[in-house]
C-alpha cells in the first residue's frame, strides 16, 4: 500500500528541548514496534536491512511478531526504547505518548492520522503534543523514517534502498515520493529517507539540523510543499552549509507570493514562487523542477561534496549528442568554455588526425575499445581544467550481450580522472543508457552516473547553487500588523520615501487653476531638476492623484510635456475632472533608462524586493529578477545590470552612460524604508525610477528619481 498521507498543515506546537530525543529516534540502538499489521511491516522491514539492535514488538494477545518476542505492554519492555513506531489510532496514540515520555523513550513515529489534517483533529493534536513532553514525535499522519546507515527502519510499507555506509538524506512531505525515491536505479547512495507529517512537533528544519550533524551524510535533498517555519529553516540550512552538506530543494507550490495584491505590478511581475525561490537563493539552496534533477545533483554533490565551477566540457564518439548537450547547456545557461591552444594540441597527439578537436568533442570511433587510447584521450581532455568533463555514452540492451567495448570506456574515465584529479561524470542521453550495474559500480568509485541531457544540465546549475556560500539571512515583515490597510497617493508616498533618501520631483499639489499655474512658474536657480530655468516657464507632468488611482496611465491622469500657464489650465481641468487633488512635477526628460522597483508581503518568507525594466511597459517586457530584501548591495547591483533596462544603462549601441551608482543608491534608501517599517507594509512599488545620465550637466542633480510611488501599510 502506498496511499498519500501527508499534509501541509502549518506548525500548531511549542518547539522544546528534544534535539538529543530526536537523535536517539533517528539512529536507535532499540526499537519497539505497536500495532498490528503496519507495525508486523516495521518489524521485517528491520530484519531485511539487518537492524543489530533490539527490536522489542509490544502487543496484547500475541507471544511472537514476525519471529521477534512480543511484549504485553509498555511496562514490560526490558528498558525505555530509542526508538518507536506507534501504529495504532489516535486515541490510544495520545495515552501510549505520554506513557512512552514518562519511561524516557528516546522518539516516537505517531503513524495514525485523524488530528490537525482532519475536521475535528485539532484538539487531538493539541493534546499529542502536551502528551509527548520532551521526547520527539515524528508525525502525527506520518509513514515513518528510514535509516539505511544502522537498518533502523521505523517503515511500514515497500522500499528500494540496501545498507549503505555513507550517503545522501532526503526530507520530504510525501510519503509516496519517498518510497518512490528509495526505487531509483542510479546507484545513488541514500542514507536516510525521513518524513514529516503533520509536522506537529519535528519540522523540516529539525531533521536537516539531526541529519547534517551525521558526518555519514554527504548531502541532503528535500521535497517541499510548505515550511512551517521559515528562519528557523534558514538558520538549519545555513548550519548545515556550515558542516559542508550541500542541500537540493524540490518545491511544489510552496508560497502563492502574495497574489492578493491588485494595487501594484509587483506580484504580477514577479510570479507565484517568485519569493520562495529568492528565499532559497539568499540561504544556498539549489532548486530543482524535477525528481530528475534532484538525483542528478545529489549525485553530483554526493561524489564531489560541491561544485564551484559548473562549465561543462563534453566527449562523445557522435556529433548528433554534441550538437545536442550543447544546446541543453544553452538552454540551462551552463558555460562550454572554449579549448587554449594547448590543450587542443594535447588532445589532437592522441587521437586520428581526422578528428577536429572543440568543446564539445566527437572523438570518433577510430579508439572504440581500445581502453589506453582512450585513457590518453580522456586525459588530454581533462587536462583543461574544466569544472566537470563529462563522457556521453548509452549502452546497448543487457540482453545483447555486447557491452565489452562501453565498460572499456567507462574504465578509461576512471583512470583518466585518476590521474588529473577531475570531477568526470558520465552521461546518458536517456535513463535506460545506463544499467544499475554499471551506475552502481561507478557512483562506488565517484562518478555519478547522469541520466537525460536537460535534467542533467539543470542538475549541474542546481549543485553549483547549492555549493554557494550565503551569509545568515535575517528576514523582514515574516510577523505582519493585522491593523486595516492604508493607500496613499502618490504624493504621500514620494514624500515618505524621500524622508529616507528617495529623490523625488520637486512640485506640489494643486486643487484650482490658479494654484495650478503658480506652482508650475519657473523656480529660481536652486530647483536643481527644472532644464529650462530661463524661459519663465517650467517643464512639468501634471497627474490626477488620489489613494483610489493606481494605475493612471490606463485611466489618461497623467499628462507630460506640459509648460506655459494656459497649457498648464487647461491640463488642469481635464485633471480635476478625475480627481480634485493634481500634483505638478518637474518633468525628468533626460532619463537613460527606467526600473520598477517593488517590495511585496509573502505569507512564508516575510517581504521581498522585486527589480525590474520599468515605465508603462514593465508588464509588457517582464523583465524582472526578485530578491530578499536582506540581500547585500553587491548583489541588487548584479541584478539591476542583469536587466534589459541594466544593459542600457551600461551604455547599450553607443548610448550615454546612465548613474548607475545613483540607481543603487535610491534602491537601498527604498529597501531601508521597507525595513523600517516591515510590520506594516502591505505593498509598496516605485515605476519607474529614472535613472539619468553619468554625465549630465548639472551635476548637482540627483541620477536616479522616482517619479511614481505607491505604498499601502497596514495601521
Amino acid at each position: 500500500m502506498t496511499t498519500e498521507r501527508q499534509t501541509a498543515e502549518p506548525f500548531t506546537g511549542q518547539k522544546k528541548n528534544m534535539s538529543h530525543s530526536l537523535t536517539r529516534l533517528l539512529r536507535p540502538s532499540s526499537i519497539a514496534v505497536i500495532g498490528g499489521k503496519w507495525a508486523e511491516a516495521v518489524v521485517l522491514s528491520c530484519v531485511e536491512v539487518g537492524f543489530k539492535g533490539d527490536i522489542w514488538p509490544v502487543h496484547p494477545h500475541k507471544d511472537m511478531v514476525a519471529g521477534h518476542k512480543a511484549y504485553a505492554d509498555l511496562a514490560s519492555l526490558p528498558a525505555a526504547p530509542d526508538a518507536v513506531f506507534l501504529g495504532v489510532n489516535r486515541q490510544t496514540s495520545i495515552a501510549m505518548i505520554k506513557e512512552l515520555s514518562a519511561m524516557g523513550a528516546g522518539g516516537v513515529v505517531a503513524f495514525a492520522s485523524g488530528f490537525a489534517e482532519a475536521e475535528d483533529g485539532k484538539a487531538y493534536q493539541d493534546a499529542l503534543i502536551a502528551s509527548a513532553g520532551d521526547m520527539a514525535v515524528l508525525g502525527p499522519n506520518c509513514y515513518g523514517m528510514i535509516n539505511y546507515l544502522d537498518g533502523a527502519l521505523l517503515w511500514p510499507d515497500v522500499h528500494g534502498g540496501t545498507p549503505v555506509e555513507r550517503g545522501v538524506a532526503i526530507i520530504t512531505q510525501s510519503s509516496n515520493l519517498a518510497i518512490n525515491l528509495t526505487m531509483q536505479l542510479g546507484g545513488l547512495p541514500i542514507a536516510y529517507t525521513l518524513t514529516l507529517g503533520n509536522q506537529a512537533m519535528i519540522g523540516m528544519a529539525d531533521l536537516i539540523r539531526v541529519v547534517a550533524e551525521d558526518d555519514r551524510v554527504t548531502a541532503i535533498g528535500l521535497h517541499i510543499e510548505g515550511i512551517n517555519d521559515a528562519p528557523a529553516f534558514a538558520a538549519a540550512v545555513h548550519d548545515a552549509k556550515a558542516r559542508g552538506k550541500n542541500i537540493l530543494a524540490l518545491k511544489a507550490g510552496l508560497s502563492e507570493a502574495a497574489q492578493n495584491m491588485t494595487i501594484s505590478h509587483t506580484a504580477s511581475l514577479a510570479g507565484g514562487n517568485a519569493a520562495s525561490e529568492a528565499f532559497f537563493d539568499a540561504i544556498g539552496i539549489g532548486v530543482v523542477h524535477s525528481i530528475e534533477e534532484m538525483l542528478g545533483g545529489l549525485s553530483l554533490l554526493h561524489c564531489f561534496g560541491r561544485i564551484d565551477d559548473p562549465s561543462l566540457m563534453t566527449m562523445s564518439c557522435s556529433g548528433g549528442e554534441a550538437s545536442l548537450v550543447a544546446d541543453a547547456a544553452m538552454r540551462g545557461d551552463v558555460p562550454m568554455p572554449a579549448l587554449s591552444q594547448a590543450v587542443t594540441e594535447a588532445i589532437k597527439a592522441t587521437v586520428n588526425p581526422l578528428v577536429t578537436v572543440s568543446n564539445p568533442f566527437d572523438y570518433h570511433t577510430f579508439d572504440w575499445g581500445d581502453g589506453d587510447r582512450l585513457a590518453k584521450t580522456f586525459t588530454a581532455c581533462m587536462s583543461a581544467e574544466i569544472g566537470i568533463t563529462a563522457l556521453i555514452i548509452d549502452f546497448p540492451k543487457p540482453e545483447l550481450g555486447r557491452a565489452d567495448a562501453w565498460k572499456t570506456a567507462l574504465e578509461s574515465v576512471l583512470a583518466a580522472s585518476h590521474a588529473t584529479g577531475a570531477k568526470a561524470i558520465i552521461l546518458a542521453s536517456m535513463p535506460e543508457g545506463i544499467p544499475h550495474e554499471h551506475a552502481h559500480w561507478l557512483m562506488e568509485r565517484g562518478i555519478p552516473a547522469m541520466r537525460g541531457f536537460d535534467h542533467s544540465i539543470a542538475a549541474i546549475a542546481a549543485a553549483y547553487k547549492a555549493s554557494q556560500s550565503k551569509p545568515p539571512l535575517t528576514l523582514a515583515g515574516i510577523t505582519p500588523s493585522h491593523g486595516d490597510t492604508e493607500a496613499y497617493d502618490e504624493r504621500q508616498a514620494k514624500m515618505m520615501l524621500a524622508k529616507s533618501g528617495v529623490s523625488i520631483p520637486e512640485g506640489g499639489i494643486a486643487t484650482s487653476r490658479e494654484q495650478a499655474v503658480q506652482l508650475a512658474k519657473n523656480k529660481p536657480a536652486k530647483n536643481k531638476l527644472a532644464k529650462h530655468k530661463l524661459t519663465g516657464d517650467r517643464l512639468v507632468v501634471m497627474k490626477a492623484v488620489s489613494a483610489e488611482l493606481s494605475h493612471k496611465t490606463e485611466l489618461g491622469a497623467v499628462r507630460l510635456h506640459i509648460r506655459g500657464a494656459d497649457m498648464v489650465a487647461e491640463t488642469y481641468d481635464a485633471l480635476a475632472a478625475i480627481s480634485p487633488d493634481v500634483l505638478i512635477e518637474d518633468m525628468i526628460d533626460d532619463a537613460v533608462a527606467e526600473l520598477i522597483i517593488g517590495v511585496s508581503h509573502d505569507p512564508v518568507v516575510g517581504l521581498y524586493l522585486m527589480l525590474g525594466s520599468g515605465g508603462v511597459m514593465a508588464e509588457l517586457m517582464r523583465d524582472t529578477i526578485t530578491l530578499m530584501l536582506d540581500v547585500p548591495r553587491e548583489q541588487i547591483k548584479q541584478a539591476v545590470l542583469s536587466l534589459k533596462a541594466g544593459q542600457i544603462m551600461q551604455g547599450w549601441r553607443g548610448q550615454p552612460q546612465g548613474d548607475i551608482e545613483a540607481a543603487i543608491d535610491a534602491i537601498m534608501a527604498i529597501r531601508s524604508f521597507a525595513l523600517a517599517n516591515a510590520s506594516q507594509i502591505s505593498e509598496l512599488e516605485v515605476n519607474p525610477l529614472m535613472v539619468r545620465p553619468q554625465d549630465r550637466s548639472d551635476k548637482e542633480a540627483k541620477g536616479a528619481v522616482a517619479v511614481d510611488a505607491l505604498i499601502r501599510m497596514r495601521s
